[in-house]
């Protein structure tokens, strides 16, 4: 059964009716699970259990922001805290080898944890490179300041989560870490010349080209395109994100939410596609927006579809995990970097 191309979000922790009839009737691409659709482990797995059943779609990814540190959408009393980005930076100062171990292994424990639930698609690594004064929006989720460093945590990062038969998404392509601005509120604009993004921002990016899924930054670069965001901007979708980076497989605009885009949601929905992106994602369960999305999205069809399929064959079967002794392992490796950041 064909599909249409976005990700949506629902309301709470089980589905409404009007949501059941949406999501028959609409057929979205996959969904997106946040705080307020979590209570306990079997009731996740649960709901997750039913979005496949209502969209009649068992392969359905099912996506979730599970970084650690402050964005962790599953966390105590019935999952562990995981570490911010920051901390793997921080080991990698002192041992590199440590440090893409510890970020491995943290992504390796996620992916466990996730794959207990039925979700298959993680919202994770950062490739995003921040600098002094930009927002904190970033901050402590980044993996360095160093593009060469950022991105070799990334990958680590990318081999736990594909090491636990979870899929990654990488983001925010091609960039967010100059952003002056939280992008769920106002649009940032960055103003740095282009060669200067080639050797820092893309850069990171361009090493992780491979992976199979990215999300876009709603971020104006004004080197490239003085007036749409990266989202809604074909010549960055096309000349930066195709083009300059390599990105060739599934790409996801950031929430259509936001406020950092302009026009409704049903125009914004349109400018995303317009603008080259594969599939638009929805996330706040708001169920007149998720219409407006609906109804302005095709079907999943063409280079669009064969990179959906792409990326959902790429999830690899889980290897072995011996739990206690991989926590006990990070803890260790965690303390270690507390004591070189003290």
């Amino acid at each position: 059964m064909s599909t249409r191309a976005f990700i949506t979000g629902v309301s709470g922790t089980e589905l409404t009716a009007a949501e059941r009839e949406f999501i028959r009737a609409e057929r979205p691409w996959g969904f997106i699970l946040f705080k307020r659709n979590v209570a306990t482990p079997a009731q996740v797995a649960a709901l997750v259990a039913e979005l496949r059943a209502v969209a009649d779609a068992p392969d359905a990814p099912v996506l979730i922001d599970q970084e650690g540190g402050r964005v962790q959408r599953l966390g105590p009393p019935h999952w562990p805290v995981y570490p911010p980005g920051a901390v793997f930076a921080t080991l990698y100062d002192t041992d590199s080898a440590l440090g893409l171990a510890a970020a491995r292994l943290s992504a390796r424990l996620i992916a466990a944890d996730l794959a207990d639930l039925g979700i298959t698609v993680d919202c994770l690594p950062l490739a995003d490179v921040p600098v002094p004064g930009a927002d904190a929006v970033i901050g402590n989720r980044a993996y360095g300041t160093e593009p060469g460093k950022v991105a070799a945590i990334a990958r680590a990062v990318t081999e736990g989560l594909e090491q636990g038969g979870v899929l990654p998404v990488l983001k925010h392509i091609p960039g967010h870490g100059r952003a002056t601005a939280d992008t769920h509120f106002k649009l940032p604009m960055v103003d740095t010349p282009r060669d200067e993004l080639e050797r820092t921002d893309f850069a990171a990016f361009k090493s992780l080209a491979d992976l199979p899924m990215a999300m876009t930054a709603h971020v104006v670069f004004s080197a490239v395109d003085p007036a749409h965001p990266a989202t809604t901007s074909a010549t960055m979708i096309a000349d930066v994100i195709r083009g300059a980076i390599g990105f060739q497989g599934l790409l996801m605009s950031d929430d259509v939410s936001m406020n950092a885009l302009s026009g409704n949601i049903a125009e914004r929905t349109r400018a995303i596609f317009a603008a080259g992106c594969d599939v638009a994602l929805h996330c706040n369960g708001n169920i007149e927006e998720m219409r407006d999305v609906a109804g302005q999205t095709p079907e999943l069809s063409g280079r669009a579809l064969e990179r959906a399929k792409a990326a959902l064959a790429a999830r690899k079967p889980p290897q072995p995990l011996e739990r206690a002794a991989a926590r006990a392992e990070l803890d260790a490796l965690i303390a270690r970097a507390n004591t070189a950041s003290a």
